[in-house]
Parts: structure tokens; C-alpha cells; sequence
């Protein structure tokens, strides 16, 4: 048991590590921890959570009462404008050892990480318009540190590189694509997002977060959403990771409407789970950095920000494992639109336009009869990025494999090789289990995205395969081969005899 200390006395030294379970909330309806993951969570989306890690601090009447307990400090963090209708108002309020406020002077440091964009306008020298489909293969992990410490330790956010995107972060508008490849922790040192909210999944490797709120526990195949404005720290139990972001600027993740679904399938909010209020001491140097309009910028404090001891709100981080998706498909018939896999969504400016979606393709069964099942060739509006946490894919014309992602821009014709039609056009239909194994994404982003300079033509472009160009040569139109069956029923319609 660690005790706290006095209050005429000074706070002795730790690790970072948080305090034993004694330290930790306790509830009664809490998700346990498993083998693979030693936290518990409360489970909800889009609740108004409550979580002490010790007894008696949060007052049922007010928010900033005159003294709170233990004299911890009350701070609000706001995640909506404060005069929002009241569904939509998006705050958390923190009960902690010092405020947030204790740090020292904050100065620009784009040292850091020169491979974060965050504008897509036109103006921006390191983006530019694609018309083309593109993909990439698994992007490199840098390796783990050796005795010699000849590889270069690379944390979370120095190993963020950003593939595309749309909009402007300072203008409040749109979002941006990331991939992360690290092999370090992030020792003492915290990351927080002023630009947006940001959708982080891992595809190799555990991430151990560490946020104001609590701890989370985030593997392959799991999804995590960081709100906005809130500072977090992630460490990597299984050594080097890889994984997508997707960031949504001064926006929020939200829940698709389900419609005539009703009120059951796709993805469940009791599936969704929140930290557990979790304090740390740790009386050492930290810095934090925060990404403001793109920018990165750095402060030092000599104690963790991880010192909530204990909260109440809905501007909470959470997770959701992807295999609890409920897939719904066309049973008898035809297919169902690929929305029908959204697991969240993202409004736009825009009425009735996402500004983005994100889709899973898990295991399902196929039964529909007399239909064409693979993905039909088509045109969208919006743009497809589409990446594979793990398995086979077997969805397009390219080649798509585990820790690579695929571009198919707005508006622009893409679908299954040719093979794949003649096969899936005469082949006989009966039900099929498919995705074994499988777990694919999409970002199905609402118009253009511009991919980054990086990406098409810097060491991102060193995972480029580039489609082959002669792929589509043996399309045939087999509608000259029926020439005088066309023929014929033209004379029977016009009644030529």
C-alpha cells in the first residue's frame, strides 16, 4: 500500500506507475479486467459519467463547492461551446491534486514531429490532389531499442506521419488521416489534441493509455476515440506498434442513426467502455505537448498531469472492441450500402453529408440468392481509405495487407478485377461465411481529400505498389456476343415479322 503523503510534508519521488488498487474506483456495474487487459471500465456512449477513486469527493449539489476534499482543485474542461443545446454539450469536470494551469512556459517545437499536416487547402506545398487509386503496404516499424542503442527510440507521437486529409484545423473544419509506427514509450511525457477528437486503432501491438481520467488498455481489433483538449500518454507492453488515426477537426465521433433499424444492431452503446478514475503521483519532470492549429508546442512541469482523483461528465476517452459489431446484411436478395458497417460517424456543415464514417468489415454470412456479391463496380462522392487490421482482403482490384491502407479517390470508378466478375457472375450461390479471420476498415470521407507529399512522394512512398496499368486490357463486352439475340428481340418488340 502506497500512503499518501501529509500535508506538512513533501511528496516523496515515484515512477510513474499509478497507485495499487486501493487507489483505484471501485462500482458495482464495471466491465473486470481480463487477461490481456488489468483495467476495469464503466460501459456507455455518450453517458454522463461519475468516478472517484476515492470515497466522497464529488458533491451532488454543486460542481465547485468552496472546499473539495483532500483540497483538490476543481477544474471544467469543455469540449462544446458552452452555450450549445443542452443534448449537445460535451464537458467533464476534473477533481485533482494541482490544476492543470501548474506549468511552465509553453514554446513552439516543431522539432518534435515535421510530418504531423494539418491543412488540406491548396495553398499548402505539402499536399496535393489525387485522382489516381492508390495503395500502400504495411508501412515499416522502427525496431526495438538494442544494447548498442543503435536504433532511434520513436514514441507515439514522433512516430505519427500524416497520409491525407481535408479542410483546416485552425479553421475548424474537416479532418486528417494518420498512420503511427513506434517502438517507445512515452516516458514522462504527455500528448494532448486542441484540434480535435482523435480515432486511434491499433493493428500490431498493444497501447497502454494513460489519460486524466483513467487507464485504458487498447489491442488490435479495439478502437479508441480521445476527446479533444484532453492530455494522454500511451506505453507499449508488446514492444514496437502500428495503427491508424483519424482525426476529426473541433468535431465529435458520434453514433450513426439507425432508422428503420430500430433501436438494436450495429454498433451498441453499452459496448462502448470508460476509464475508471485513476490517480498517479509522480513529483518528477514531465512534459506535455499539444498540437494546436497543426502546430506542436511543449511545456515542462515538475509533476504528472495524471493526478485526477476523481471526475464527473460525458468529454470522456473510451473504447470499443470492433468484434462486438452486430453486422446486418441483405438476407434473401441484392446487397445492402456499405454505411449499413458504420460504427461511428462524423456530421459536416453539410445536411444530410457526413463528414466522414468509419465502417468494419468483420466475419458475416452471405445468403442473398440470384445477386452479384462481391463489391459492385461504382462511383462515389466520397472517398474511400480503407485499411486491414488483420487476415485477408478481398475487396478491390489492389492489393491490400495488414498495416497497409488504400485510396480510392471521390467520384472516381474503382471495383473488383475482372477475374473476380466472371467468377462471382456465374458461380453457384449458396450460403457462405466470408471475412474469416478478416478485419478490414473504412474511412468513407464525405468529397475530396488531398494526400500529403509524404505519402505520395517521401518515405511513405516507398510502401506505394503501383496498380498495374494494364489490368483492365482484358475486359471484354460480352454484349457483342449477342448479337443476334439482340437482333431478334428487337424484331419481336417492334413486331417485324
Amino acid at each position: 500500500m502506497v500512503s499518501l503523503p501529509s500535508k506538512a510534508s513533501k511528496p516523496p519521488k515515484t515512477d510513474q506507475s499509478p497507485l495499487p488498487p486501493a487507489a483505484t474506483a471501485k462500482a458495482e456495474y464495471t466491465k473486470p479486467p481480463t487477461v490481456d487487459d488489468p483495467y476495469s471500465y464503466t460501459t456507455g456512449f455518450g453517458n454522463r459519467f461519475i468516478s472517484q477513486a476515492l470515497p466522497g469527493i464529488i458533491s451532488w449539489s454543486q460542481n465547485t463547492p468552496q472546499n473539495v476534499k483532500y483540497d483538490l482543485y476543481s477544474e471544467q474542461l469543455n469540449g462544446s461551446a458552452v452555450n450549445v443545446k443542452r443534448n449537445d454539450v460535451r464537458h467533464v469536470w476534473m477533481y485533482r491534486i494541482r490544476p492543470s494551469v501548474a506549468h511552465g512556459p509553453i514554446r513552439l517545437d516543431p522539432s518534435i514531429n515535421e510530418h504531423i499536416e494539418s491543412s488540406f487547402l491548396s495553398p499548402n506545398p505539402n499536399v496535393e490532389s489525387c485522382a489516381a487509386q492508390q495503395a500502400w503496404d504495411p508501412f515499416p516499424i522502427p525496431g526495438g531499442n538494442n544494447v548498442n542503442g543503435d536504433i532511434k527510440p520513436i514514441n507515439f507521437v514522433q512516430g505519427i506521419r500524416t497520409i491525407g486529409g481535408k479542410g483546416d484545423a485552425g479553421l475548424q473544419e474537416g479532418l486528417a488521416v494518420h498512420t503511427y509506427s513506434a517502438n517507445s514509450d512515452m516516458a514522462r511525457e504527455a500528448f494532448c489534441n486542441n484540434d480535435g477528437e482523435m480515432l486511434i486503432l491499433p493493428q500490431q501491438g498493444r497501447l497502454d493509455i494513460t489519460t486524466e481520467l483513467g487507464n485504458l488498455m487498447v489491442r488490435p481489433g479495439e478502437v479508441f476515440l480521445m476527446p479533444s483538449g484532453m492530455r494522454f500518454s500511451i506505453r507499449l507492453p508488446d514492444g514496437p506498434s502500428r495503427g491508424y488515426i483519424h482525426e476529426a477537426f473541433a468535431a465529435h465521433h458520434e453514433l450513426p442513426d439507425r432508422g428503420v433499424i430500430g433501436p438494436n444492431g450495429m454498433s451498441m452503446e453499452r459496448n462502448f467502455c470508460a476509464p475508471l478514475a485513476r490517480y498517479h503521483i509522480d513529483e518528477n519532470p514531465w512534459s506535455i505537448i499539444h498540437k494546436l492549429d497543426g502546430a506542436l508546442h511543449k511545456c515542462e512541469q515538475n509533476h504528472t498531469p495524471f493526478d485526477v482523483v476523481a471526475w464527473h461528465g460525458n468529454h470522456v476517452p473510451i473504447k470499443y472492441d470492433l468484434n462486438e459489431f452486430i453486422s446486418l446484411v441483405n438476407s434473401t436478395k441484392d446487397q445492402a450500402d456499405p454505411t449499413l458497417y458504420t460504427v461511428l460517424s462524423v456530421k459536416s456543415n453539410k445536411k444530410d453529408t457526413p463528414l466522414s464514417e468509419f465502417l468494419i468489415f468483420t466475419e458475416k454470412w452471405i445468403t442473398a440468392e440470384g445477386t452479384f456479391r462481391p463489391p459492385y463496380y461504382h462511383r462515389n462522392m466520397s472517398t474511400e481509405i480503407m485499411g486491414l487490421v488483420f487476415g485477408e482482403y478481398g475487396g478491390s482490384s489492389h492489393v491490400l495487407a495488414p498495416g497497409g491502407l488504400s485510396y480510392e479517390a471521390a467520384y472516381m470508378p474503382h471495383g473488383e478485377t475482372y477475374e473476380t466478375w466472371q467468377d462471382a457472375s456465374r458461380r453457384k450461390l449458396e450460403p457462405v461465411r466470408i471475412c474469416n479471420g478478416t478485419m478490414a476498415f473504412m474511412f468513407h470521407v464525405g468529397g475530396p481529400v488531398k494526400l500529403t507529399k509524404w505519402a505520395m512522394h517521401g518515405q511513405g512512398a516507398k510502401s506505394l505498389h503501383p496498380s498495374d496499368p494494364t489490368q483492365w486490357d482484358s475486359v471484354r463486352p460480352g454484349f457483342f456476343d449477342h448479337a443476334e439475340q439482340i437482333a431478334a428481340d428487337i424484331t419481336a418488340v417492334n413486331g417485324i415479322h
